[in-house]
């Protein structure tokens, strides 16, 4: 391993991409047929294929996973409070504020990273109306406590699964939990259609709202029944994304290779943990975090820079937390005390480079470089 060259700048993901040559047919389509929006043929396949492929009933497709989430909560008419996670991208807590909705941050599980159920309870207020936790590196939250929770005080359930593209939990879907799930098709996902996203609807009528919703409010040319955002995806996305499902599973089976790499190499080297493999789980190994200990001889962000200086560019998902930003430190729930775990990992946590092409010498380089063994 020592025979390593340095290796070219390594990013923490790259996009998925197919040849070109293989998406110019889908373009001669598109430009045959001149629908470029507005729900048409490549559209209606999308959706269709990733309902069977995903294994869930209902799927609307969006432009963007941003968007997906500020339109959820319109689907559920949610107000007043919800309570969230501080550990996860500022896209979560920012579609509550796009909303009109406070946040009401509660901490973490120190093994899952996902929000801690035990936590929630003592949250909830007169004004709390939702939860919305986040499925976090693809690693399902605890779904059964938390619908159990929701059912007792009558709150919605609305999940970010921006992470958990494909995942499974005891054969069945992650996806198929919660009143909705929220899908991110973003360029660094394990699936993409450049930018895109999607909800998961239990049912017709549900999927029937979030529909109008994402079009204006439209149901016919004459008839508006809601203040709707436009939130369409458009054909080329949705071209795009049915070409990049015919090669998801090998993609999948490309960052487990990868991941299973990091662990072997990262076995060995004190101060350094990864984050448990769960039981019954089919992971699809959306990120590779690490999280550096206080015996290990370097800082965590010491180590962040040695990365960076030998052109391995890791990220530290997710610091600082979403409750440091200047539009929530301010909230009760934000407060340092109140957050321990979540402030702990965060302080932690470097995100390794893991993507399809990714080379088995540059996962090793990177492993040398933890180790000590070079630099």
């Amino acid at each position: 391993m020592n025979s390593l060259t340095k290796p070219p700048q390594i990013y923490v993901t790259q996009p998925l991409l197919p040849p070109l040559a293989e998406f110019m047919p889908y373009l001669e389509r598109i430009w045959g047929n001149k629908i470029l929006t507005n729900g048409g043929p490549f559209h209606k396949q999308l959706e269709q294929a990733l309902c069977e492929y995903l294994g869930v009933k209902h799927i609307s497709l969006f432009t963007n996973g941003t968007l997906a989430l500020i339109t959820a909560l319109q689907v559920l008419r949610i107000t007043g409070e919800v309570i969230t996670t501080p550990y996860s991208f500022v896209a979560t807590a920012h579609s509550l504020l796009w909303n009109g909705i406070k946040p009401v941050f509660v901490d973490i599980d120190p093994v899952t990273l996902n929000l801690d159920p035990a936590k929630i309870e003592a949250a909830i207020t007169p004004q709390t109306t939702a939860i919305m936790p986040v499925h976090c590196y693809g690693n399902p939250c605890d779904v059964e406590r938390i619908q159990n929770i929701a059912d007792i005080y009558g709150l919605k359930v609305i999940y970010d699964a921006a992470h958990a593209f494909g995942v499974k939990s005891g054969g069945q879907s992650t996806l198929n939990h919660g009143d909705l799930s929220v899908l991110s098709f973003h360029a660094t996902k394990v699936f993409n259609t450049f930018e895109g996203g999607a909800i998961v609807s239990q049912d017709a009528k549900t999927k029937q709202r979030v529909d109008h919703l994402k079009n204006f409010g439209f149901v016919d040319e004459v008839t508006v029944v809601a203040p709707g955002i436009n939130g369409k995806m458009s054909e080329i996305n949705a071209a795009f994304g049915m070409l990049q499902l015919q090669g998801i599973d090998l993609a999948l089976q490309q960052r487990r290779a990868i991941d299973h790499r990091y662990r072997d190499g990262l076995a060995r080297v004190p101060g350094i943990t990864c984050l448990p493999l769960m039981e019954n789980l089919q992971p699809n190994h959306a990120y590779f975090p690490i999280f550096v200990q206080d015996d290990f001889p370097q800082s965590r962000d010491a180590l962040y820079l040695k990365l960076k200086n030998h052109d391995v560019y890791a990220r530290r998902y997710f610091y600082p937390l979403i409750t440091d930003f200047p539009m929530y430190r301010g909230l009760s729930s934000a407060a340092h005390e109140n957050l321990p775990v979540a402030r702990k990992i965060s302080g932690q946590v470097i995100c390794l480079p893991i993507y399809p092409g990714l080379a088995e010498e540059h996962v090793d380089f990177i492993v040398e470089l933890i180790a000590g063994e070079r630099g």
